[in-house]
C-alpha cells in the first residue's frame, strides 16, 4: 500500500506537535518547516498585510511550543489545529485594529467637540458669514433661490431645476451667474 503525501506531512505534522508537547525543541524547527507555507499565507489572507501576517505567523509557533500538550488527535490533524490557531490569531488582530481605529476615531470627535472655541476665530467666521449674507442679498431673486437650494440645503442642480420647475440648463445658469457675481462682490475670496 502506498502512503500519499498529503497523509505523510499531516503525519509529520502532528508527529511534530506531539515532540512539541514532550518539550523536543528540535520539533519547533520540523513543525515550522513542514506548515509555514500555509500558516503564513491564512495569516496573510485574513489580514492583507504582509508584516501583520508575518508577526502573527511567528506568534503561532511560539503559541503551538507553549500549548501544544492541548492538542488532540483524535479531534483533527495537526495541521488543521494549526490553521485554527492562526485563523484564530489573525482575526484577533483585525478586530483589534478596527477597535483600535474606532477608538481613535471616537476620541478625535470628542477633543473636536471639547475644544475650545478661539474667540478670534468665531470672530472672524461671524464676519465672514455676514458678507456672503450682504453679497447674497446683492443677488437677483432668481439666482439666489437656486443657490440656496444647491448650496445652503445640498441639493443636486437636477433636483434645483425640479423644484424650480424650470429647465436644467437655466438653472446651471443661474448658479454660475449668482456665484460670479458673489465672487466680485466678496474680491474673489
Amino acid at each position: 500500500m502506498e502512503v500519499s503525501p498529503v497523509e505523510t506531512t499531516t503525519d509529520a505534522v502532528a508527529d511534530a506537535v506531539r515532540r512539541c508537547a514532550a518539550g523536543d525543541q528540535q520539533a519547533v524547527a520540523t513543525l515550522y518547516d513542514l506548515t509555514a507555507a500555509k500558516v503564513y499565507g491564512l495569516a496573510l489572507r485574513v489580514l492583507r498585510n504582509p508584516a501583520q501576517a508575518e508577526e502573527v505567523t511567528q506568534e503561532i509557533y511560539l503559541e503551538a511550543w507553549q500549548n501544544s500538550g492541548a492538542f488532540r488527535p483524535g479531534r483533527g490533524s495537526g495541521l488543521a489545529w494549526l490553521l485554527t490557531i492562526t485563523h484564530r490569531r489573525a482575526v484577533d488582530r483585525v478586530r483589534s485594529a478596527q477597535a483600535a481605529s474606532r477608538r481613535d476615531t471616537v476620541y478625535g470627535l470628542e477633543a473636536l467637540a471639547t475644544s475650545p472655541v478661539d474667540p478670534a476665530d468665531q470672530a472672524i467666521d461671524t464676519v465672514a458669514a455676514e458678507r456672503v449674507r450682504s453679497a447674497m442679498r446683492g443677488l437677483t431673486d432668481l439666482q439666489r433661490e437656486a443657490l440656496e437650494l444647491a448650496y445652503f440645503q445640498g441639493r443636486t442642480h437636477t433636483e434645483v431645476a425640479a423644484e424650480l420647475a424650470v429647465p436644467l440648463g437655466t438653472v446651471k445658469t443661474r448658479i454660475r451667474d449668482g456665484l460670479t457675481r458673489l465672487r466680485s462682490v466678496l474680491g474673489g475670496d
